[in-house]
This record gives C-alpha cells, structure tokens and sequence, in this order.
C-alpha cells in the first residue's frame, strides 16, 4: 500500500533538513495526510475511467460499469461485453481500447501487477505497456498504491508549480529542472511530491 503518514514524515524530514525552503513550507503547510490507492488492476482500471472526465462523470461510469460486470469490473467479464454494452456504461471507444489492453496483459500474464520489478524505472517501463497508461499514469500507481518511497511525478503540473512557489523560483520549472532539482531529495521524493500536492491545494485555497 501507499506511504504511510509516518513514512511521508520522515521522508519530508530528511528532505527538509537539505533544502530549508522546503522546511520553511512544511512550517507554513503542514504535513500532508497519506494518500493510499489499492494495488491492482481496478486501480489502473479506475485511472482509465477517470481520465479527462470529473471525479463525478468518473464514478457514475464505474458504477454502470460494476452493475453491468460485477465488483472490480473483473478483466474476464470485460473482455467478454460486446462494445455497445460498454458504451452504453460511458466508456468511449478510445477507453474501451485501452481497458482491453490492461484486460488481457492482466490475463496474459504479461504484467503482474503483484511481481513488478523492483527498480522504479523498469517498473514504469513495464506499466506503459498499457495503452493509456502514460508515465504519469505509472508514477501515481507505484507511489499511491505500493508506496515507492523515491517516485517523482516531474511532469505533474501542481509539483512544477508547488516547487516553483516554495522554492520562490522566476518561472515554473520544466520537468527536466525538476528533476535535476530533486535529485538531493532521494530517496525521498514520493514524500516531497505528496506533500508538494498539498502545499500546492493550501496555496489556491
């Protein structure tokens, strides 16, 4: 499962004590509460449902879809409901593609979600197999779901401009910047993106 509220404590520590900019917006901020997805393909399914839609849309779809395949919306039950079923749920044709791809790499065998490889590059490599499932996609999975202490989402908009603000730099830094920003903050990145999120929230609050 994700990391825990202790886990992003100490994480956000050790990364504080290198960058005082980063200790001076956990003062104003506060630690952020963990946020812990399920490992699994209903979690990399529910990604899908939910890209470019509202929380709200997202939901009332997975709920047709439940009713119509069941808890989980099982990847035997998916792969066996004709296209105008699907639809019918909300999924559009581009999404139905690429939950068939997640379906059959689960039943193939060809990703197993509960055996990825340990190194958080290959990993990401081995997720994006999946049509629709991009790196951002990838990174959210592994930090959320099995708490990989060390992902860093750079090409995440609220981290580019959460980092900008607390670091109080002249523009929003590009991803490859962010990266290279970041790099001191190992292994603890995932704590300082968490929380990068929830600086980001309190600042357009």
């Amino acid at each position: 499962m994700g990391l825990s509220k202790e886990g992003i404590k100490a994480g956000l520590d050790h990364a504080a004590a290198l960058e005082p900019r980063l200790a001076a917006a956990i003062e104003t901020s506060g630690y952020p509460e963990p946020r812990i997805r399920p490992e699994g393909y209903e979690t990399l399914l529910r990604t899908i449902v939910g890209q470019q839609v509202s929380v709200a849309s997202a939901a009332a779809v997975w709920t047709r879809l439940e009713a119509r395949l069941g808890d989980g919306c099982p990847p035997e039950a998916l792969i066996a409901t004709e296209f105008d079923e699907l639809r019918a749920c909300g999924l559009s044709r581009q999404k139905q593609g690429y939950a068939r791809s997640l379906a059959e790499l689960i039943l193939s065998g060809s990703v197993d979600l509960e055996n990825l490889p340990e190194d958080d590059e290959e990993a990401i490599a081995l997720l994006t197999r999946i049509r629709g499932i991009g790196r951002w996609s990838a990174e959210i999975y592994l930090l959320f779901a099995q708490g990989r202490p060390d992902i860093w989402p750079a090409g995440d908009l609220a981290i580019q401009v959460g980092v900008g603000n607390f670091l109080d730099l002249p523009e929003r830094p590009s991803e490859k910047e962010l990266r290279d920003i970041a790099e001191s903050w190992s292994p603890h990145r995932g704590a300082v993106a968490i929380f990068t999120w929830h600086h980001y929230h309190v600042m357009v609050m």
